[in-house]
């Protein structure tokens, strides 16, 4: 009876380590969602890069309501950006994903959908991420090198299975936050330029497809003071491809 009970109270033990365990390596990586985390000790992560250079990044278009007014903007100021791409949102604006690398700028992945990582398995999160780099591998005819997770979180299988498509991971060292309630153009410039300085990745969104109304219209509003500010501080502003951060090497798919 004794030995019973030692062999029960061993094997919940070991159950318990066993989840603990699963619990560390699906969801240990979102510690890096905290900026002060990753400024610290993760700086490739944080888009750490060029100290002469800012890196200017987009997340959650293609979308024809919004993107458009951005790239005009990127148009008339000779500027190139990173977009990393929703795969939902580029299939259902293919010409606009198409239109925006036809424009020189540079594509990346920010999932399909717009769904906490450490809440999916692996199995969903390899056939997220998998089927978001080959829809906008095609209709760009661009392969993606970088990668954003939804909300900046990551989890152990979206660290595996970028890697397996060749995808490098670069989070962001300064944001507009135009998804906060009651972000204005005045509140997104004082989020950019608290974060800004030389070397650093700048994140907005050219679509407010996850965020409240009126956010997409905060960020637009300002983005031409933030570049005129990297002008007057004589930084470069361009996509993730200027800006000194090694990207994974091609996936296997890709070679030979």
């Amino acid at each position: 009876m004794r030995g019973d009970r030692r062999g029960d109270r061993t094997a919940c033990w070991l159950a318990a380590g066993v989840a603990a365990a699963f619990a560390v390596t699906q969801a240990g990586p979102g510690i890096t969602g905290l900026g002060p985390v990753r400024a610290l000790g993760f700086r490739r992560l944080a888009g750490q890069g060029d100290p002469g250079h800012v890196a200017l990044t987009f997340d959650d278009g293609p979308d024809p309501s919004s993107s458009p007014a951005f790239l005009a903007v990127l148009a008339e100021r000779g500027i190139k950006a990173t977009f990393f791409m929703l795969g939902s949102m580029a299939a259902r604006s293919p010409g606009l994903a198409a239109d925006l690398v036809a424009a020189g700028h540079e594509v990346g992945v920010h999932g399909w959908d717009h769904r906490y990582l450490p809440t999916r398995g692996p199995r969903a999160t390899r056939n997220d991420l998998t089927r978001a780099t080959e829809l906008i591998t095609t209709l760009t005819g661009s392969r993606p090198r970088y990668f954003r997770p939804p909300y900046g979180v990551l989890s152990g299988p979206a660290l595996w299975y970028a890697r397996e498509l060749g995808l490098t991971p670069v989070l962001w060292g300064a944001w507009g936050r135009e998804w906060a309630a009651g972000a204005n153009r005045d509140s997104v410039v004082a989020n950019l330029l608290r974060g800004l300085r030389g070397g650093v990745t700048v994140l907005l969104h050219d679509s407010g497809c996850n965020s409240p109304p009126g956010a997409w219209q905060a960020g637009l509003a300002a983005l031409t003071p933030l570049l005129d500010e990297c002008g007057r501080a004589g930084l470069r502003v361009g996509p993730l491809a200027e800006h000194g951060i090694r990207a994974a090497a091609p996936a296997a798919s890709e070679i030979g």
